[in-house]
């Protein structure tokens, strides 16, 4: 049974052994959870992961003119916040690391693809695709001693998957003083430790194919989980269907016989850039990608096939698990 009361613009919230608070961030629902039981301060903890949460949206929202990150692609320079320097260099980091499967300067190909405004806003229409901008993560150049960013020319950045599975890593770190706890960023998941009488946290992966119903259920006490998809941001142009996960080597939505990715991964972020990846390379070499790298995952195709990597097994829920 759930009890809830306002907090702010947020909602506290009880669920069996935890007090959360649920609100809107990012484009997307929220939520962080504390074991019980929770003091004033630890409520002062989750009303701040709140207002941290939507700093991220004000500093790295492509959808807001006057966000930070929205002024560093209009004018292909910027003396960096921490926040934004720091997310950057992750981006960078991840974008070296994938061989630039991954690639934070998209912005310019979604746009043309039709992802041009926030998701909710997104009607169908009959404009053809535009010419895209170039997409090139080495042209990003950071210049650590005075946190100066510069973009190269038509160089475009887009932080949003990336931002919220780094930020759903911080509000956790953070959340921990008080113990146990679990921040949700729209599907990316952290978490850190397990509520008292409990081996984890159970964490539902959803059905794609049924919005009603999990696909899986894990138990987490570590690590971050998160779930890359084209099932759900999608929409039609001129008789087609788009999504949001662009290829970078094609600069259009990626072709992939995938469905949806779901990772864990010792953080959030990289969870989340390794279900991107994989999502893209398709069923044969993502499966290879992820086993590579011992990766607990479930891949679902297009067909209606789920698969589970071994590393996987060891994380699912099992009855009596509490």
């Amino acid at each position: 049974m759930r009890e809830a009361c306002g907090l702010g613009e947020a909602q506290l919230v009880r669920w069996g052994p935890a007090l959360g608070v649920r609100f809107w961030a990012m484009g997307c629902q929220m939520s962080a959870w504390l074991a019980s039981p929770i003091d004033k301060e630890g409520e002062e903890g989750l009303q701040a992961v709140v207002d941290f949460m939507r700093e991220v949206e004000a500093r790295l929202s492509r959808f807001l003119p006057e966000s930070e990150l929205s002024r560093l692609n209009a004018h292909g320079r910027i003396s960096a916040s921490p926040l934004l320097w720091a997310v950057l260099r992750q981006a960078i980091r991840a974008a070296r690391a994938t061989g630039g499967l991954f690639d934070p300067t998209v912005l310019s190909a979604l746009e043309a693809a039709g992802y041009d405004r926030p998701f909710a806003l997104l009607q169908p229409d009959d404009a053809a695709p535009r010419r895209t901008l170039p997409i090139c993560w080495r042209c990003v150049r950071l210049h650590p001693s005075r946190r100066e960013v510069k973009l190269s020319h038509g160089v475009r950045v887009d932080l949003g998957g990336i931002a919220k599975g780094w930020a759903a890593d911080r509000a956790a770190r953070f959340l921990s003083r008080w113990g146990p706890c679990l921040v949700d960023a729209g599907g990316d998941i952290a978490v850190r430790g397990a509520p008292p009488g409990w081996l984890g946290w159970p964490v539902g992966i959803a059905d794609p194919w049924r919005e009603d119903r999990d696909m899986a259920v894990l138990c987490l006490k570590r690590g971050g989980v998160a779930t890359s998809g084209v099932d759900y941001r999608r929409w039609r142009r001129q008789g087609r269907d788009f999504h949001h996960i662009i290829h970078p080597r094609t600069g259009t939505p990626a072709q992939t016989d995938l469905l949806s990715v779901t990772v864990w991964a010792p953080s959030t972020m990289w969870a989340d850039v390794m279900a991107k990846v994989a999502l893209i390379l398709g069923g044969r070499r993502g499966w290879r990608w992820l086993h590579a790298r011992r990766l607990p995952a479930l891949m679902v195709w297009r067909d209606g096939r789920a698969r589970l990597t071994p590393e996987m097994f060891p994380l699912l829920w099992r009855e009596g698990w509490l």
